[in-house]
């Protein structure tokens, strides 16, 4: 079995911290164990482009006891907990690709080795693996029934793909379903993005001003965690409908040329390019921190953070490099920009990444079924996953809900009855 992963003595750690997030995930266990009876991948080849943590380990399990023939690999360079790598490839027989700080030429080496399977369906986070396939592995595309994105940033650029007719295969934007983006990004995001932060900095939230750059349901979940430990939370945005959402739902908002004057800590959540700018950085106080829970690195202009500098010093501490600026004035840019819960904590808890790799497990199972049906589009996961995800969610906390009776059921399906 061909893998590249840091240190395979680590595998017995890594093999713990596994166990201990499938405890904290029992909807993805039930279709492990329904996947083992029924093998719905079997003889398929999976090839996985997705952040290598423990909770993605069970997801990995859950498609070899499907009878999947996966390949994985890391989505982000320092996103991988080496530890798990190891014990996929010693302890569970699954080829992995991924090394915690890989440059960029390693990264896009895993990819390719990735591609190198042969895979008939991809899980993508970023899109990444997909954009190989579209541009220097064209010639693999071809056997491609389906791709899963999970991210915002990759949905984005999977639906520009589309809208331009460059698109090759159907797609499934994993992202939109309600069963990921109202926990995952909303609940997991804003749970970790302040851990990663923490654990970088040992910053106290209380009473600072952290500028959220984004109002989407990443940014969300970040403000009201931020806002509950006492911060005072300014949002930034460009869409209205977004703003007037985060105002009334009594944040502040203003463009980012006045926030960047009065901000201690400034996070982006875009999915887009350079949200944070050289006339932005120039306007900052001393020891601004500046941090990205956003896909890609893109989102703050390192290029011109540094162009600005007249000295760098890297790791002051660890995560935190400190950009001195020509006017004396410090900032902190943590974790490289990159994503900060990941890079610096261990990303969203297992609990709620059990309902969005729930629905990739069954999303798999789907597009083997229904390939046939499929175009060449972006698609939005099937309504019957979203209801079997959150009612097994539900199921395993012990909640109950009320069901319809008849009487109901004919009101809302009729128009006669009114006043």
């Amino acid at each position: 079995m061909k893998y590249d992963v840091a240190d395979l003595s680590l595998a017995e750690g890594g093999k713990k911290r596994i166990i201990w997030a499938d405890n904290d995930m029992p909807v993805l266990a039930s279709i492990r164990e329904r996947f083992e009876k029924a093998k719905p991948l079997k003889g398929k080849k999976v090839s996985a482009c997705l952040h290598v943590t423990a909770e993605t380990a069970n997801l990995a399990r859950t498609l070899k006891a499907g009878g999947a023939d996966l390949v994985l690999c890391a989505s982000n360079p320092l996103s991988t907990q080496d530890d798990v790598a190891a014990s996929l490839v010693k302890d569970f027989k699954i080829p992995v690709y991924a090394i915690c700080g890989e440059n960029r030429a390693i990264y896009y080496k895993h990819i390719h080795a990735a591609i190198d399977h042969e895979p008939v369906i991809t899980f993508d986070d970023g899109a990444d693996l997909v954009n190989e396939l579209h541009t220097s592995r064209k010639k693999d595309s071809g056997r491609i029934i389906a791709s899963m994105e999970e991210t915002t940033t990759g949905v984005i650029r999977l639906r520009a793909m589309a809208n331009e007719g460059k698109l090759k295969f159907p797609v499934i934007a994993v992202n939109d379903a309600a069963t990921k983006y109202l926990f995952d990004n909303r609940y997991g995001t804003g749970q970790s993005t302040v851990d990663g932060i923490i654990r970088a900095t040992d910053f106290l939230m209380a009473g600072k001003r952290i500028v959220v750059a984004g109002y989407g349901w990443c940014g969300r979940g970040f403000a009201m965690r931020a806002r509950g430990m006492g911060a005072i939370v300014i949002i930034t945005e460009v869409d209205a409908i977004k703003a007037l959402e985060a105002s009334m739902d009594g944040f502040s908002v203003m463009p980012m040329a006045e926030a960047a004057k009065i901000g201690d800590l400034f996070l982006t959540l875009t999915g887009n390019k350079n949200v944070l700018r050289a006339e932005h950085f120039k306007l900052m106080k001393d020891r601004a921190v500046v941090a990205n829970s956003g896909h890609f690195n893109v989102e703050i202009d390192i290029p011109a953070l540094k162009k600005l500098s007249k000295k760098v010093i890297t790791n002051v501490r660890h995560c935190v490099d400190e950009y001195v600026l020509k006017n004396n004035n410090r900032v902190y840019l943590l974790a490289e920009g990159r994503l900060i819960n990941l890079a610096a904590a261990e990303g969203h808890p297992a609990s709620v990444m059990d309902m969005s790799f729930s629905t990739q497990a069954l999303q798999a199972e789907y597009v083997i079924k229904n390939q046939d049906k499929l175009s060449v589009a972006v698609h939005d996961v099937p309504p019957e996953i979203e209801h079997k995800v959150s009612t097994l969610k539900l199921k395993s906390m012990s909640i109950q809900i009320d069901k319809l009776t008849d009487e109901q059921i004919e009101y809302l399906a009729s128009s006669g009855e009114g006043t």
